[in-house]
């Protein structure tokens, strides 16, 4: 592992977002070696406790997995989101944030179909439920609001990723502070589902909006094998046209002989000033 963080703290008014599909624990299923948790967990807390981001959106995390990521990242850290399902348990798209830095106002968890306050719904074609967790934060250092979300998009159905990622722009529209989009979209950059999320210039994409790229566009989807220039980059932060983004990178390093998950994170150091709203 780097001595050095990708990003690691930074200094207000930026804040440093991170996105990481944590890979869920599969128990004896898990397949390669390299995917059985017991391998992994140590090198997820290694991955945190050296990056802290101010902001993290995750997917695939099971309740004990959300624990590990908490307790790496230390005692400020909390979280919001549950699981999925109709009785809100299994995995989750959770979000986690320093509090000392970013006060939480409210929070929701909607489900990507029809029925959005159904909770296990589910519409257009995926056959698991999939959902957005909603969290609004006021800045404590800057003053500033703004709303995070955080997502998991299907990887079955190609109509259920562009259904999906038509009403998380529309909920995005509707904000009355800039939006982060944390996610797993399961889709490339030239996707119909991306274009989807991003059409109409509500929310753009951070890799392409930053000042600076500190890494190479690595593909996000590692399957713990060794980083690939230019591989399919599925796991994404967006942001609001009013929201800076300094510099982005996706987090390739190996962690204490390999890495925490089969995807690779992606960090951003982003600025919201006073007064920016989403539209």
């Amino acid at each position: 592992m780097r001595s050095d963080p990708l990003l690691g703290r930074v200094t207000p008014p930026d804040l440093h977002v991170m996105t990481l599909n944590v890979r869920r624990r599969l128990g004896v299923f898990a397949w390669p070696p390299a995917d059985r948790w017991p391998k992994r967990a140590p090198r997820l807390r290694a991955l945190l406790a050296n990056e802290r981001p101010s902001l993290l959106g995750v997917q695939e995390a099971l309740p004990s997995q959300v624990a590990v990521m908490q307790e790496a990242l230390g005692s400020a850290y909390r979280y919001v989101g549950h699981g999925r399902g109709a009785d809100l348990q299994g995995e989750g798209c959770p979000i986690l944030y320093n509090s000392e830095r970013l006060e939480l106002h409210e929070w929701s968890q909607l489900a990507l179909s029809d029925t959005p306050g159904s909770a296990g719904s589910k519409s257009w074609g995926n056959p698991l439920p999939r959902i957005l967790v909603r969290a609004a934060f006021r800045d404590a250092k800057t003053g500033v609001r703004f709303t995070a979300f955080n997502t998991h998009l299907d990887p079955f159905s190609s109509r259920s990723r562009v259904r999906a990622a038509k009403q998380i722009r529309q909920w995005a529209a509707r904000e009355c502070a800039p939006v982060i989009v944390t996610g797993d979209l399961n889709s490339r950059p030239s996707s119909p589902p991306v274009a989807a999320l991003l059409e109409a210039g509500t929310l753009r994409d951070a890799w392409d909006a930053a000042s600076r790229r500190i890494t190479p566009q690595w593909g996000t989807y590692g399957g713990y094998r060794a980083p690939r220039a230019n591989g399919a980059r599925i796991d994404v932060i967006a942001v609001s046209r009013s929201i800076d983004v300094s510099s982005v990178g996706i987090n390739a390093e190996p962690v204490n002989g390999g890495w925490a998950s089969d995807h690779l994170p992606v960090q951003a150091v982003v600025r919201l000033t006073e007064g920016e709203d989403a539209r």
